[in-house]
């Protein structure tokens, strides 16, 4: 019977039935640089931590069981992760990506990727006709699901018939759902990226990134990258991310319910002009997610009726934070325009519909009636303020 993602968040099926590690129920910290080797070509199976580590291993294997890979690598960030990425393209190759991305995707590919001579074509691809945009050179799909800000809903099993058409891999980034809600790969994906600073860790006290993909040639690309790049997760962050797992399912579950709690409350709110959640039978993929995922997360985006009542509430707030990140078990608050998409033109953020009066919530798990409860407070004095 295959397991649950409840039990995979716990359980490394081919670690059981034998005792190792001395019976320790948490994975061990192998913090260690390199290893002793009893004579020339007599291997622990460990060399030098850049090239693979005990800890780090337990963790990729974890993360490849959960989004049902085959192969799945730890790095220092997300965005370490997405730069890893990109060396598998070279100079002259295209890549269609959605254009509303994470404003820290946005830089690098605009900045560094088409610098070494990658080319983008930036679309709306849950509305346009991605085949419209394929050429030749096209070697990639790069997609968010859902996107960041805007919360975007694409069809992957649809864009993955067409990427398999054309010869294209599909790359979906899967950090707002987790693999508790959804799993990219099952889809016709042939690589996921993970933020593991978001949801998988889970407390905001680490940084991750994740590539997993169920495709053998990949996978020996991405093995030889990390080692000779570097950029491999340490022994302790990876011990982080492992323990934060352990609790995803729970915190996905609560996370959730209280995320519709909030938006349904947003819709009620007179100063709020729209509200954008993919657990509202009125968002454009609402049917999409029904399909191809088990839920719908726990984050939100709304806009207010002005600049001001946005900063407003960003000046206002006190148990929900006003901070940047994501997915962690606290609320936060953040602000694209001059967080998440600072470096954005505004040119690209306001055809995407992020605007001065746009606002992202990440919901946590605190009680529901709390969070609204600072919210009601917050949007009154804001009304009050400005005699709204």
């Amino acid at each position: 019977m295959e397991r649950s993602i409840e039990t995979k968040c716990l359980h490394l099926e081919e670690t059981e039935g034998y005792t190792v590690n001395y019976g320790a129920i948490s994975y061990p910290i192998y913090q260690t640089a390199t290893y002793a080797h009893e004579g020339v070509g007599k291997s622990t199976g460990y060399d030098y931590s850049r090239l693979q580590n005990p800890t780090r291993e337990h963790l990729e294997k974890v993360v490849a069981s959960l989004e049902n890979g085959t192969d799945a690598f730890a790095f220092t960030s997300g965005m370490a992760a997405i730069s890893l990425l990109m060396e598998l393209f070279k100079p002259g190759d295209h890549i269609i990506v959605d254009s509303d991305l994470y404003g820290g995707c946005i830089r690098l590919f605009r900045n560094v990727s088409e610098k070494n001579g990658i080319k983008f074509s930036n679309i709306d691809c849950c509305r346009e006709n991605i085949e419209n945009f394929i050429t030749p050179e096209t070697k990639a799909v790069y997609i968010e699901m859902p996107t960041n800000t805007m919360m975007n809903v694409t069809d992957i099993a649809a864009v993955s018939e067409i990427a398999k058409k054309h010869g294209l891999l599909l790359i979906v980034d899967n950090t707002f759902m987790s693999p508790y809600f959804q799993n990219p790969l099952d889809l016709g994906a042939d690589i996921v990226v993970h933020s593991g600073t978001k949801y998988l860790g889970g407390h905001n006290d680490t940084l991750a990134g994740f590539l997993v993909t169920n495709k053998p040639d990949i996978g020996e690309k991405f093995a030889f990258l990390i080692k000779t790049t570097g950029a491999g997760l340490s022994p302790f962050d990876s011990f982080l991310i492992l323990r934060g797992i352990k609790t995803l399912a729970v915190r996905m579950e609560k996370a959730q319910e209280n995320a519709l709690k909030i938006a349904e409350w947003l819709k009620l709110q007179k100063s709020v002009t729209r509200v954008i959640y993919p657990g509202l039978p009125e968002h454009q993929g609402y049917e999409i997610m029904k399909k191809q995922a088990r839920g719908f997360g726990a984050m939100l985006t709304f806009q207010v009726e002005s600049k001001k009542f946005a900063l407003s509430i960003l000046e206002k707030v006190r148990m929900i934070k006003f901070a940047e990140s994501l997915g962690g078990v606290e609320t936060l608050i953040t602000y694209p325009t001059t967080q998440t998409h600072s470096d954005v033109p505004q040119e690209i953020r306001e055809k995407n519909g992020i605007t001065e009066s746009t606002l992202r919530l990440s919901v946590g798990i605190e009680n529901a009636e709390d969070l609204i409860y600072e919210l009601e407070k917050v949007f009154q004095e804001t009304e009050r303020e400005l005699n709204v």
